[in-house]
């Protein structure tokens, strides 16, 4: 059985990773920030703290049900999915949230760590996550990325295409995905594609290239 002491130790500990993780979260504007990562964490102490509880009572009285200590804790795991899930946001072909549904599901297992009474591998996993939410993330900017829109054109019909995967091949972007419409009432083609490119600007120099093209009858950017 755990002293109250080690009880309190364990929780406070708990809440006070979570609450790091979470103030990292809350000052980069996530929905799930501090309050949020420091319950999950606590929780996830106390559920643990249960499960070791009921285990000590079942190993020590015959009358008890032996219990696997490690289910309470699988339930734990589980039940944090739904909320990772819940600040997962896609717009377009941005995905946001998944990071923070990525900590929700980190501080549970802290939580669970710290419950069980393992404070080195939640110590350890503690400072990973704070390496990767801080100094990580201060790298990962400073590297370009590859970014993606789905531009819509609609033309005249003509060279199924071929004129605009010209200009765009000539103005450095990439095709990804290539589809190809017909309207023979209205003699116009429809071009969905999905590119790729690095430099923001390059995208006002291609509404001006598509703009001043007489064959197109409009065009939109999006993603």
């Amino acid at each position: 059985m755990l002293s109250p002491s080690e009880i309190v130790f364990r929780l406070l500990l708990g809440a006070l990773f979570g609450g790091i993780i979470g103030f990292e979260r809350q000052a980069h504007g996530r929905p799930a920030g501090f309050r949020t990562h420091l319950l999950v964490c606590t929780a996830s102490v106390l559920i643990m703290i249960v499960s070791l509880e009921y285990y000590n009572l079942s190993a020590q009285n015959p009358e008890f049900i032996r219990i696997d200590p490690a289910r309470i804790a699988a339930g734990a795991i589980t039940g944090v999915g739904f909320l990772g899930a819940g600040v997962i946001i896609k717009t377009g072909l941005t995905v946001q949230g998944l990071t923070t549904a990525a900590c929700l599901w980190m501080v549970s297992a802290i939580g669970l760590s710290t419950g069980s009474g393992l404070y080195l591998p939640a110590t350890v996993t503690f400072l990973i996550t704070f390496f990767a939410l801080w100094v990580l993330r201060k790298i990962e900017s400073g590297v370009p990325r590859l970014k993606y829109k789905v531009l819509t054109v609609v033309r005249k019909r003509g060279t199924g295409g071929g004129e605009v995967l010209a200009l765009l091949k000539e103005m450095g972007f990439s095709t990804s995905s290539f589809d190809l419409e017909y309207d023979r009432v209205k003699d116009e083609e429809t071009l969905h594609l999905t590119i790729t490119y690095r430099d923001d600007s390059l995208l006002d120099l291609l509404s001006k290239k598509l703009g001043e093209d007489k064959e197109i009858r409009r065009f939109v950017l999006r993603g």
